[in-house]
């Protein structure tokens, strides 16, 4: 897939900023449906080309943040080598760069957000809460919580699974299937069915 055809998936001005950080590396772009775990990702292929996946349900803004994420990997590992660390200090120093210079993508209230990122950029974006809040407002249903409204103990419904909330971990929640005992880590922002005790 060739950067023209994302058109639908990206804001315009970002087209400029992808044909320079893409230069001359052949990369293979492939729309996703919704991943529960990823927004994206990428790898190295065994011919040398990049592959690039990133799910097609995110608004353009966000599908722009989440490829220049993954575009900074590459980026990473070609100036640096592949034994450094994948979210490590150079991934973050090029996010970083790269998160300034496109700023001007950015509708005016996220760019506060986004430079506050920029200042220490997180490897999983549902731990940078702020982002969170901008892409995903808290709508929810009369009968829906979020995992962090919720006491411990409580017991939810998520996905027709049952669980009990254990304990807050440093920034997610950690949960016990009901059905099977087995332990679950739930981040602050998913949405659930509080079941009545």
């Amino acid at each position: 897939m060739s950067i023209s055809s994302l058109e639908k998936y990206l804001p315009a001005p970002s087209f400029s900023y992808l044909k320079l950080w893409f230069g001359e590396y052949r990369i293979h772009i492939h729309v996703s449906r919704e991943r529960q775990t990823k927004l994206g990702d990428y790898r190295k292929n065994p011919d040398g080309s990049h592959a690039i996946s990133i799910n097609g349900n995110l608004s353009p803004y966000l599908f722009f943040f989440v490829f220049t994420h993954e575009l900074a990997h590459l980026l990473a590992f070609e100036k640096h080598g592949r034994s450094i660390a994948p979210h490590g200090k150079e991934w973050k120093a090029l996010f970083s760069q790269m998160i300034g210079e496109s700023m001007e993508v950015y509708p005016e209230d996220l760019r506060s957000i986004l430079h506050q990122f920029s200042l220490a950029p997180k490897a999983n974006f549902m731990s940078a809460s702020t982002l969170v809040s901008y892409f995903y407002p808290k709508k929810k249903k009369g009968d829906e919580f979020f995992i962090e409204e919720l006491m411990i103990n409580d017991t939810f419904v998520y996905k027709e699974q049952s669980y009990r909330y254990l304990r807050r971990l440093r920034k997610n929640y950690l949960c016990r299937s009901l059905r099977t005992g087995r332990s679950y880590i739930f981040s602050p922002s998913v949405k659930v069915k509080r079941l009545m005790q």
